[in-house]
């Protein structure tokens, strides 16, 4: 070998101190998302109901983010267009938010967890077949076949132990799952920048503030108290929102999309294993089966080959 071939080869691999902010950052963003799941059921039992939850979700991102989208343009909405804006608020903002968050009210953390981000590969999947054109190779439709056997096993539970109302709690996790597909399918397909995407999102969502405020959701907030309001505000509006993404971005930055796409198949297990230590709701028996069986899919599904 050449040693300028040897050099080229060096300078093509990252560095460890590089894969180490990878690797950090891409755990970092899965562990916000975890913690955002967790604190959402948490968040229900103590009282706050599902549009609460929305409003710590955008609100306190999208004051933030307003001179950052005023300085971009609002005519256009910093180059993404107000179609496409509204297009990417409803299927990744907090028209699907509000969707998961009542999800939560039927089934269990570990249903929730598990089941969105499955369907959300699931879909992704799909739509990158039939919209982007890309080929699916093999190992890929092999792990689409063991999410689904895993999304089964956890399904079953609900239809043999939990009753309808879990059935539908399961189903609504299937659609916020394959809504943030294409979400994401259309960010990818329009070539917008994932960070101007979630800027937008949260400062369009401040648009319901006033409708929530007239609903009587602030003095709600006010009777359940600082504490659990400070809570949620760091874990959905900081933590699950643009923590989460500035980290993933990071990663993918240090990493490159191949290798940072497996963080995200880590979420189901650390938002299973925070659930049990932070609010005391361990996985049953069919959770954790279903979790194994999915995982071997995740890493099946993000094959390149």
């Amino acid at each position: 070998m050449s040693e300028h071939t040897a050099g080229a080869k060096a300078a093509a691999l990252p560095d460890t101190k590089t894969i180490l902010l990878g690797v950090t950052s891409g755990l970092g963003a899965a562990l916000c998302w975890a913690l955002g799941f967790v604190a959402t059921r948490h968040g229900l039992k103590v009282g706050f109901t599902p549009v609460d939850l929305l409003m710590h979700r955008f609100l306190w991102s999208g004051i933030v983010f307003i001179p950052l989208v005023l300085r971009a343009g609002l005519k256009d909405l910093g180059g993404i267009g107000w179609r496409r804006g509204m297009a990417l608020m409803v299927l990744g903002g907090p028209v699907m938010s509000l969707i998961s968050y009542t999800g939560f009210m039927f089934v269990p953390l570990g249903h929730g967890s598990v089941i969105q981000p499955s369907c959300a590969t699931l879909g992704g999947l799909f739509l990158a077949v039939v919209l982007l054109k890309e080929s699916i190779s093999l190992s890929r439709v092999a792990g689409a076949v063991a999410i689904v056997a895993g999304l089964a096993v956890i399904g079953s539970e609900s239809i043999g132990h939990m009753g309808s109302s879990a059935v539908m709690g399961d189903l609504i996790f299937v659609t916020t799952g394959l809504m943030f597909a294409g979400f994401a399918t259309l960010v990818r397909y329009w070539r917008v920048s994932a960070f101007s995407v979630a800027t937008v999102i949260s400062v369009l969502s401040l648009s319901l503030l006033p409708l929530y405020a007239a609903s009587g959701g602030l003095a709600r907030d006010a009777a359940i108290g600082l504490n659990e309001n400070a809570l949620q505000a760091v874990a959905q509006g900081i933590l699950a929102g643009p923590a989460a993404m500035y980290l993933f971005a990071l990663s993918i930055q240090q990493l490159g999309v191949a290798r940072a796409a497996v963080f995200p198949a880590t979420v189901p297990v650390l938002t299973l294993l925070l659930g049990w230590l932070l609010i005391g709701e361990p996985p049953t028996t069919l959770q954790a089966a279903g979790l194994v069986t999915v995982l071997a899919g995740f890493y099946l599904a993000q094959r390149q080959s």
